[in-house]
């Protein structure tokens, strides 16, 4: 599989914890809650002393977290972010200065941009990602949209005012690789350091941004005879209407009987997600291995389902894209 690009990074966990710490000694933990909640992202702002050495310490407590900088004002805070191994930059504004340095750095950086003009300047100095700041207080994702109109090549990253009421609303629009956002970690969980708090909201918020749920089970048939006379049954009990494809029958939408035993011993459980990209991706740094012979395209080359390796109670189970 081939490494993804930072931007592609970003794209793959949809949400970054934008994070503000007082204290250093509270990063490690954080790290770990985060980790725990199932995103293993940050964006430590330096709004405080303490953004550098935090920065450190989230990365030598979680090697597997992605820990950028944000709030970056001047080259020599890029360069103290990069040092304590911050992977990307994110600073409230476009200043050309900043930019030019991280790119010579190679150092990827997203400049916040809110106007026309901003955004030619990111173009100019050739970006094709940025952040749009602040985003509720610009116009929203109508704002980015309109943006995005006459800057196609541009993408974004929306952050300020994004909550668990917006987010979806944001990522649903394929401009926007993933949202910033500081609601997983509020100033009074982090304050008490109540780690088990902001595990539980950032575990919440990836439950939303992915959105699972079920789809349909099906059951393996023996054979065509078997699976309609399945469907009959359903539709004698309940009412089902029967929906016939050359390989299975659909009861009701959501009982598919399969006309000649498909994947798993005794049928297959589909789960439906926001974003089949993402939510795999999600799983596989948790360690979940997927079938990948079992991938499915639709007609225009739109990745619709993969199933996970192996069974659960009997049963193969799969992702399908809403």
């Amino acid at each position: 599989m081939e490494s993804k690009t930072m931007m592609e990074q970003i794209a793959s966990y949809g949400l970054i914890p934008v994070i503000k710490i007082e204290d250093a000694a509270q990063a490690e933990p954080l790290a770990r809650a985060l980790c725990r909640g199932g995103l293993p992202a940050a964006e430590v702002t330096f709004r405080t002393e303490a953004a550098a050495e935090s920065i450190a310490r989230m990365v030598k407590a979680c090697p597997e977290m992605l820990v950028g900088a944000g709030t970056v004002l001047t080259a020599e805070q890029a360069d103290a972010a990069a040092d304590a191994g911050a992977k990307f930059i994110v600073s409230p504004g476009l200043n050309p200065k900043v930019v030019s340095h991280c790119l010579e750095k190679g150092l990827p950086i997203l400049p916040g941009c809110a106007t026309p003009s901003d955004m030619e300047r990111a173009i100019e100095l050739g970006l094709s990602v940025v952040k749009f700041f602040p985003a509720e207080a610009n116009g929203g994702v109508k704002a980015i949209k309109a943006m995005a109109a006459p800057y196609g090549q541009l993408r974004f990253m929306p952050t300020g005012g994004v909550n668990e009421k917006n987010l979806l609303d944001y990522l649903s629009f394929p401009k926007i690789i993933a949202c910033g956002g500081s609601f997983m970690v509020p100033d009074a969980l982090l304050k008490a350091g109540d780690y088990d708090g902001i595990a539980a909201l950032t575990r919440k918020a990836v439950g939303l941004m992915l959105g699972f749920e079920l789809a349909h089970v099906g059951i393996n048939c023996a054979d065509e005879g078997e699976a309609q006379q399945a469907a009959g049954a359903f539709a004698g009990l309940f009412g089902f209407e029967q929906e016939e494809s050359p390989a299975s029958i659909f009861s009701g939408g959501f009982v598919e009987l399969m006309k000649t035993p498909g994947l798993g011993t005794k049928g297959h459980i589909a789960i439906r997600t926001n974003f089949l990209s993402r939510a795999v991706d999600y799983f596989e740094r948790m360690g979940v291995r997927f079938n990948e012979e079992s991938r499915k395209y639709d007609s225009a080359g739109n990745w619709t389902a993969i199933y996970f390796a192996g069974e659960i109670g009997g049963f193969a189970v799969h992702l399908v894209q809403k």
